[in-house]
């Protein structure tokens, strides 16, 4: 695993506008392709030519690994459901994809680093909702992704 570095922003409000899918740890990868290509058909535009994209899961169970995913933009059309990204302070992860497209295995690496090794000595607790950020920086010849966690200062007993 290369070297994850984390860092806190403030990201303020964004309402974004997209399709709601119920999935699972083990059918993740199908409900994202089936899903974006439902989003890319209501929005009547080829798949890499939405930008910024989001792909979002909330409401994460640990026991069933049953989650909410979401897939949208910043675009208002036909029948999209709107969500608001509250502004707050949340902790981002880029990543690279391992030879230059499988997005998968670096993304999966960067919630492992975030959940296992870096939230537990932090000052902060995740809210159960992270998205992968996708912008111009993700189609170049050295793509790029931001995943980022929302995040609240633990409470102090």
């Amino acid at each position: 695993m290369s070297s994850l570095e984390v860092n806190i922003e403030y990201i303020e409000q964004q309402t974004v506008y997209g399709l709601w899918q119920k999935s699972n740890d083990r059918t993740i990868s199908k409900d994202i392709k089936v899903l974006s290509k439902q989003y890319h058909a209501v929005v009547s535009m080829p798949e890499g030519k939405v930008l910024p994209y989001f792909v979002l899961s909330r409401n994460y169970n640990e026991q069933s690994r049953d989650f909410e995913l979401f897939i949208g933009s910043v675009i208002d059309k036909g029948d999209l459901e709107s969500y608001v990204l509250p502004a707050s302070e949340y902790a981002k992860i880029t990543v690279k994809p391992k030879m230059g497209f499988l997005w998968g295995v670096s993304i999966g690496e960067a919630k492992q680093y975030f959940y296992t090794k870096w939230l537990p000595t932090s000052s902060f607790e995740a809210l159960n909702l992270e998205y992968e950020y996708h912008t111009e920086r993700s189609t170049g010849k050295q793509p790029t992704i931001d995943i980022i966690f929302a995040i609240r200062h633990k409470a102090i007993n």
